[in-house]
């Protein structure tokens, strides 16, 4: 071939464009039995939890019947008289159920500002940290918390913050009144947010710490000739990283607002009274499982489980409309 044929054979393609879309092959829709021929083995290998999850999650829903009787264990689903609506009227119309969601909603949108970004704040430092050992030093010590129980974790800040611990014994040696941080109701939203944070901050980092190991370094290194230093690389680039993980972490949070710490609440309720410590979980066992009445507590929760659903679909649905998956794409 000339040299001369060479740009008229480059211009003819450049003018023909883009193969379109009506040349390549359509696409054909695989049946499910090829499918299912084709993940056979992962289908086996799942099928143990998804049989795990019918029996202990999903066939228990089916007594979500009670919510709509007069139920007694004594006698049975079967043999207890349907009343209809009745148990959720009293529900709606029980001061203590709607003073147990006030405090439950307090909490969480209380934890959600403070305690939901101590994590992030964490990996960003951990992150930071050069020397690989000191790195591993650090993860271990905030991680080992998260291992305590809630009884472990409220004794020691019994013994610390108590009217009898650590800090007032101190106070009472300097010539102070001293003070009880653990029967006080007006610092008790700060009390279980802290024990929060020095329970499960150092946990929470491990998939923010996992998605900054997906960020590619030459995305830095470019920062960097481009001249942006520490703060500019952080938000340029490690947040747009963290974003995603971010607002999924969020939508689960959200959607699990409405469930509080129920061992760590009822751990401390009886010190600072049920004004501040009772929530939906709380009301729910001392109506259902202490006072006997399974039917009120049945419908309680699960007015709660409905509110919790409306809240994952709406904030996905917010999450879809910023750009981003959330907790499952658009169909």
């Amino acid at each position: 071939m000339s040299a001369a044929t060479s740009p008229v054979s480059t211009s003819s393609r450049a003018a023909a464009g883009p193969p379109s879309s009506a040349s390549s092959p359509p696409r054909h829709k695989v049946p499910w039995t090829t499918r299912l021929k084709r993940d056979r083995s992962l289908l086996i290998m799942v099928a143990p939890a998804v049989l795990l999850l019918a029996v202990f999650a999903y066939v228990p829903m089916l007594g979500n019947v009670v919510a709509w009787q007069d139920y007694s264990p004594y006698v049975g689903i079967l043999q207890s008289p349907f009343v209809g609506w009745a148990n959720f009227e009293r529900i709606f119309t029980n001061p203590l159920f709607l003073d147990a969601v006030l405090n439950t909603l307090i909490i969480t949108a209380f934890q959600l500002v403070f305690f939901f970004p101590v994590p992030i704040v964490l990996a960003l430092l951990l992150n930071s940290v050069l020397t690989p050992g000191l790195r591993t030093t650090i993860q271990s010590i905030v991680y080992l918390p998260h291992f305590f129980s809630w009884v472990i974790v409220v004794t020691i800040f019994q013994q610390i913050f108590g009217g009898a611990g650590l800090v007032a014994s101190r106070l009472r040696e300097a010539g102070y009144s001293g003070f009880d941080l653990m029967t006080n109701p007006d610092t008790f939203l700060l009390l279980i947010t802290a024990q929060s944070v020095w329970k499960d901050a150092g946990w929470g980092i491990i998939i923010f710490l996992a998605a900054l190991a997906t960020v590619d370094p030459q995305l830095y290194e470019a920062s960097v000739v481009d001249g942006a230093g520490r703060w500019r690389r952080m938000w340029h680039v490690t947040l747009p990283a963290l974003r995603p993980v971010i607002i999924l972490l969020l939508i689960l949070r959200l959607g699990d607002a409405l469930t509080v710490g129920f061992e760590q609440l009822i751990l401390q309720r009886g010190a600072v009274g049920t004004e501040v410590a009772e929530v939906l979980d709380t009301f729910v066992y001392y109506q259902g499982v202490v006072n006997g009445d399974w039917a009120f507590a049945a419908a309680a929760g699960l007015v709660k489980g409905l509110v919790s659903l409306a809240l994952v679909l709406g904030a996905n649905k917010l999450a879809h409309l910023v750009g981003e998956a959330g907790v499952y794409q658009k169909a």
